[in-house]
């Protein structure tokens, strides 16, 4: 596998990591964030997009919906950065990622992170993970700026930036309709199926962790 390109939530990181430790912090923490930040970038980005509605509340609200706004995922980014900084913050990856990453990256293919959260924030989470920090042995990330994940078009771009074909890469994650776009878009898709998970694809290679992929 030349490129290996990996999801986060429910495929290296554990979905409850996500929404009951990451979520809360930044539910908790907006209303401080943004009143210390008003004239911030990201901040008069949100505010451009909510519109005349109630700044905080209306991200809130998003936060539970877990809508992927990516003005949103911006500002949960910058407020968790507090938290992993002060070491009171460590994140969750399953126990066969960093093997896998070695491995992978020993053989010569290049791993790579495409998930609705900021750069920043995946930045953040996989150099203050429980396994140590793995940012070396990646090559890349890739957010919603790049485009939406159940768009073929955002994997199109994904294989354009990387300077590979798309047949070149293969896409790992847990969300079925995230590999149908994969894969129109011409990759190679495997749908994980960590612990607790719904039914496997009828259209895609399943595998129950990365010990299991080549």
């Amino acid at each position: 596998m030349r490129v290996i390109l990996l999801d986060i939530e429910g495929t290296t990181t554990d979905v409850a990591f996500v929404h009951d430790v990451l979520f809360p912090v930044s539910y908790d923490g907006l209303e401080a964030f943004v009143a210390a930040h008003p004239d911030d970038p990201d901040v008069l980005a949100a505010k451009t997009k909510v519109g005349d509605a109630d700044l905080v509340a209306t991200l809130r609200e998003w936060i539970l919906d877990d809508r992927k706004e990516t003005v949103l995922k911006q500002l949960q980014g910058r407020i968790w950065e507090e938290s992993y900084r002060d070491g009171s913050l460590r994140s969750h990856v399953y126990e066969d990622v960093l093997p896998a990453m070695l491995r992978w990256v020993a053989t010569g293919s290049h791993v790579y992170i495409y998930s609705s959260g900021s750069i920043g924030a995946q930045l953040l989470l996989f150099q203050h993970t429980i396994a140590g920090d793995l940012t070396s042995l990646l090559s890349g990330y890739f957010d919603t700026v790049t485009g939406p994940k159940r768009e073929p078009a955002s994997y199109a771009a994904i294989a354009r930036a990387i300077g590979v074909d798309p047949s070149d890469v293969w896409f790992l994650s847990d969300v079925e309709a995230e590999l149908d776009a994969a894969a129109m878009a011409g990759m190679g898709t495997v749908h994980i199926l960590r612990p607790g998970h719904p039914n496997p694809s009828t259209r895609h290679p399943t595998a129950p962790d990365f010990e299991a992929i080549g």
